[in-house]
């Protein structure tokens, strides 16, 4: 997708963001958030439910992950913990490649990151916000960039919300190679004979979608525990620097949007690089009338109009 399109798609943003326009409608129903500061565990559960919807790791000695994420009605994992054939994959993450030469994708223990902090900032409410603070180190565990990832949780019409904003405040300069992957990364669980499909936007499916730019990307599987798909989408936002970017879909349907496709980027010392994206999670079949509808009130929410 060149600069002429992204323009294209900008403008029509810009035209379906006039003043007046709805959101989507929220459920009502509460979210709890309970933070365990042994386990390092951040959990959020629906209101009269015993098992969490999701589980945030913040551990020391780890970088931080999602895992699991169930289904909007507690029936099914729709992510997994370093499967075999990606032992490093921790259901959902973020793990940039090449970072000055050194990579934080594959290596995801205390020799790469150390935790600054894990806080709880809604704990109670319609939607929950969390956030955590990690390091990442060089070779002489000296810290490099600083990671801020604040996340928030809500239902819509019977799917789930989650949204991550992303800060990196580079303690020197720092820039990430040009690489197939690098920054925000889905582990579904995948096995081989399953029914399982990655579409984008653009329509393009499993392996024609690797490499290529597009604004969302749906991934499906059939999770244990379900006759139906279960699928979760993620958002790209114009707000971006690369908008619309390229993903990573792997062999295994491990996706991931990522600016290191595209080429070479860098955040100067001191400066701050802001990256947003939104994640659907819901069963049934594709949803595609509601994932656009829901992408453009999601570009609307953050563009600067």
């Amino acid at each position: 997708m060149d600069l002429r399109l992204s323009l294209i798609i900008l403008f029509l943003i810009f035209l379906s963001c006039a003043p007046g326009a709805k959101e989507e409608p929220r459920d009502d129903s509460n979210l709890k958030i309970t933070y365990d500061q042994h386990k390092g565990t951040i959990s959020v559960f629906g209101a009269n439910e015993e098992a969490p919807l999701l589980v945030q790791n913040a551990q020391e000695g780890t970088r931080p992950y999602i895992h699991p994420i169930m289904a909007p009605d507690g029936k099914g994992e729709l992510t997994e913990l370093s499967p075999s054939h990606h032992k490093h994959q921790t259901g959902l993450y973020w793990g940039l490649k090449e970072v000055n030469g050194r990579d934080y994708f594959m290596n995801w223990k205390e020799d790469y990151w150390r935790r600054v902090s894990a806080d709880v900032l809604t704990s109670m409410g319609s939607a929950v916000k969390w956030q955590t603070v990690y390091e990442l180190l060089d070779s002489t565990t000296t810290p490099i960039l600083r990671e801020t990832q604040t996340w928030s949780f809500e239902r819509s019409e019977g799917k789930l919300l989650l949204d991550l904003v992303w800060r990196g405040q580079a303690l020197k300069d720092v820039t990430m190679s040009k690489f197939y992957v690098g920054g925000l990364f889905l582990r579904m669980p995948w096995r081989p004979g399953i029914p399982a499909e990655a579409v984008n936007s653009a329509g393009q499916r499993n392996a024609e979608a690797e490499g290529q730019r597009a604004i969302w990307n749906d991934v499906s599987v059939r999770v244990n525990g379900r006759e139906d798909m279960a699928h979760i989408t993620i958002f790209d936002h114009p707000d971006n620097n690369g908008f619309p970017n390229a993903w990573r879909v792997d062999n295994e349907l491990g996706v991931g949007p990522s600016r290191q496709i595209s080429g070479d980027w860098s955040i100067r010392q001191n400066e701050t690089e802001v990256i947003r994206y939104r994640l659907i999670i819901y069963t049934g079949e594709r949803d595609e009338p509601f994932i656009h509808r829901l992408w453009k009130a999601y570009a609307c929410e953050l563009v600067d109009l």
